[in-house]
C-alpha cells in the first residue's frame, strides 16, 4: 500500500514560485511511476508532469513545460514540484498519484494511488 502526502501550497501572486512536496508513508517509490495532477474549479483532473522512478525519466505537460520540473529525493522518498513562472490559470487543487505502470500514464484512471491534494492559487 502507499500513503501519499503532498503539501507546499499556497497563495502566490503572478510570476512567483511554489514549490509542492509530495511523500509516501508506504511503500517506497521505486516500483512506480509518480505524477501530478490537477483540477482546476469546473475542471476535470489534467496530467501536470511525472517521473519513472525506474530510469527518470520526467515528462510534462505542454501547457507547464518549462515553468515547471520535478525532481525526487530518494533518502526522503519524496517527489518534488517546483513551480516558477505561475499564471492565474495555475490555480488548482494539485495532487500526486502514483501507479505500478511501468510507463508514463497521463491518464487519471492510471493512477491506484492519491494523495489528499494541495491548494495553489495564483493571483493576478
Amino acid at each position: 500500500q502507499v500513503q501519499l502526502v503532498e503539501s507546499g501550497g499556497g497563495l502566490v501572486q503572478a510570476g512567483g514560485s511554489l514549490r509542492l512536496s509530495c511523500t509516501t508513508s508506504g511503500r517506497a517509490f521505486s516500483r512506480y511511476t509518480v505524477a501530478w495532477f490537477r483540477q482546476a474549479p469546473g475542471k476535470g483532473r489534467e496530467f501536470v508532469g511525472g517521473i519513472l522512478w525506474r530510469n527518470d525519466y520526467i515528462g510534462y505537460a505542454d501547457s507547464v513545460k518549462g515553468r515547471f520540473t520535478i525532481s525526487r529525493d530518494n533518502a526522503k522518498n519524496t517527489v518534488y514540484l517546483q513551480m516558477n513562472s505561475l499564471k492565474f490559470e495555475d490555480t488548482a487543487v494539485y495532487y500526486c498519484a502514483a501507479t505500478n505502470y511501468l510507463s508514463m500514464a497521463t491518464s487519471e484512471t492510471n493512477y491506484q494511488y492519491w494523495g489528499q491534494g494541495t491548494q495553489v492559487t495564483v493571483s493576478s
